[in-house]
């Protein structure tokens, strides 16, 4: 694809899920209600064998199971910690040089069964497995700059005291946390996780990484091959279960962070949850990223760019492109380009199935919704036949529409036709969300400006979510996105907590401030070396 991100956009938003299909329930059976969904609450069978609660992966394209996993309960999840509390001081103790090779070592291990956990990928999420790759290389290379570089943005700096301070010797380093809990998503398993679990392993902490219930096994997996570089404890461990696994995760006091990926409304349940001992979060819950279009833009590469980010992993990506804001000079000859190109994108070829079938629901409305207000180029209502949605592009859809608002989560896309970029970053800024978004433009300095006025944490500008693939920015968003950051030093720093140390090197004659015993002439000095230093203005 010209001028775009080579992994295309491998990032995540969802929380985790439960598929309908489920075998047949044998007797005695037990129904529970889970409300950790990325859209909303479903209900699945469970069965009791042997005193253990399990439930079953599957292979949403066909229902097939892929495994079955137990349903770790708070009891479980309690042990789990504790475990994780004793390999948390072992891995912090480690010098740093050594967690980086133990680090390195896992991602050599990674990129050795990098068609397993792709396969994997695929059978759990139904991801076409070149997708499924793609996702995998680009968790690989976070994995390397987080080991690569935790010693840079974390050890041991001198900061300088300032001239009041000159007999201070000032020191500041980012220390390990402890124990930090991962809630991971289910549409990609392995980068958006990995963003968190990478980074706050490089920062010296141990990780409990509860997966979707759509995508255990992959989680599982992903711990399991951990274990081979660091074989001493149980430093990176996977828990399994439904909402109650993830909530109790939440609440343990003895976790010493979450970090979360998710809809806006799962994500208060769970800062609720870590409200009870005041366990800070770090929250992605999501979006509804525009793309812009300006009048001078590559309009070949910009429809390209536009199709991936609407259609790949059939839309079930959090910062894939849901609303195109096209100048009017452009609009007829950008929406021949994108029609064209979208009528040669066929889903169960190209993409896969919706993962979590509860979302057909929500893409059907806003189909629905969308259609009335506006006018369908390709596709429609049909489009959805489960378990699969065909491209959906509809146009002149009003700003107010659900469509338009609210995070849709599948393979359609709205365009508006608008004066000009003004009118387009005023429309991609009214929603409550704030995640990323795109320019395309070949005004690099217009470019660059609207990049800097979209509201969002990441902007891409002629190419499609690159971000992603540079492990140096850091991820997130504002408003209804989310807060809180991971990749880059930002993500390394989000799972340590600095460290402030002052020392006294030698005591100033005549300035025994701190003292009670301090008399009004060093009080005087005070005042004029102050005056001199800061009371003039310029």
């Amino acid at each position: 694809m010209s001028g775009t991100c080579p992994y295309g956009p491998l990032l995540a938003a969802g929380a985790a899920g439960i598929s309908p299909f489920r075998r047949a329930p044998t007797s005695p059976e037990r129904r529970f209600a889970f409300q950790g969904t990325r859209h909303g609450t479903e209900e699945t069978t469970l069965t009791t064998a042997t005193g253990q609660r399990t439930f079953d992966s599957l292979d949403p394209a066909t229902g097939a199971v892929v495994g079955t996993h137990p349903i770790q309960d708070a009891a479980a999840v309690r042990a789990a910690v504790a475990e994780a509390g004793t390999a948390a001081a072992w891995w912090a103790g480690l010098d740093r040089a050594e967690r980086r090779r133990r680090l390195l070592d896992y991602k050599a291990i990674l990129a050795r069964d990098l068609t397993r956990i792709a396969r994997l990928v695929h059978e759990e999420t139904g991801k076409p497995e070149a997708d499924a790759t793609l996702e995998v290389v680009l968790a690989i290379t976070h994995l390397d700059w987080a080991a690569r570089n935790a010693h840079k943005v974390l050890g041991m700096r001198r900061v300088s005291p300032g001239l009041v301070g000159a007999n201070i010797a000032a020191t500041l380093e980012y220390l390990p946390l402890g124990v930090v809990g991962v809630i991971g998503p289910w549409n990609y398993p392995v980068f958006t996780p990995m963003g968190s679990i990478a980074y706050a392993l490089a920062a010296g902490n141990a990780v409990v990484f509860k997966p979707s219930e759509l995508t255990p096994g992959v989680g599982v997996l992903l711990a399991t091959l951990f274990t081979e570089a660091v074989p001493e404890h149980q430093v990176f461990q996977t828990i399994t279960g439904l909402g109650e696994t993830g909530a109790a995760l939440a609440g343990d006091p003895e976790v010493a962070k979450i970090a979360f990926t998710g809809s806006t409304a799962t994500a208060k349940r769970v800062m609720a949850a870590c409200a009870t001992n005041l366990t800070p979060l770090v929250a992605e819950c999501g979006g509804k990223d525009a793309l812009i279009v300006d009048a001078d833009a590559d309009l070949p590469a910009a429809a390209d760019a536009a199709l991936w980010g609407a259609l790949s992993n059939a839309g079930q990506t959090c910062v894939g492109v849901e609303r195109i804001y096209v100048v009017d000079a452009v609009y007829d000859a950008f929406m021949k380009e994108l029609t064209d190109r979208a009528g040669q994108v066929k889903a169960g070829r190209d993409y896969g199935p919706i993962t979590m079938p509860a979302q057909l629901d929500i893409i059907r409305r806003h189909i629905d919704d969308a259609v009335a207000g506006g006018r369908a180029v390709l596709g429609g209502t049909g489009s959805v036949r489960a378990p699969f949605v065909d491209p959906v592009i509809v146009e002149d859809v009003p700003e107010d529409s659900s469509a338009v608002r609210e995070e849709t989560f599948g393979p359609t896309v709205t365009v508006k036709r608008v004066a000009d970029v003004e009118e387009a970053l005023e429309k991609t800024n009214a929603t409550a969300y704030g995640l990323a978004g795109t320019v395309f433009s070949g005004n690099t300095r217009r470019a660059l400006e609207l990049a800097r006025r979209m509201r969002g944490g990441m902007t891409a500008i002629n190419s499609i979510i690159s971000f992603a693939s540079i492990p140096a920015l850091p991820f997130g968003g504002v408003g209804d996105s989310g807060f809180g950051r991971i990749h880059g030093a930002d993500g390394l720093r989000e799972f340590a907590r600095p460290k402030a140390v002052s020392r006294q090197r030698f005591a100033l004659p005549g300035m025994n401030l701190t003292s009670f015993t301090r008399s009004q002439k060093e009080l005087d000095r005070l005042v004029r070396l102050v005056t001199f230093l800061h009371g003039r203005r310029r």
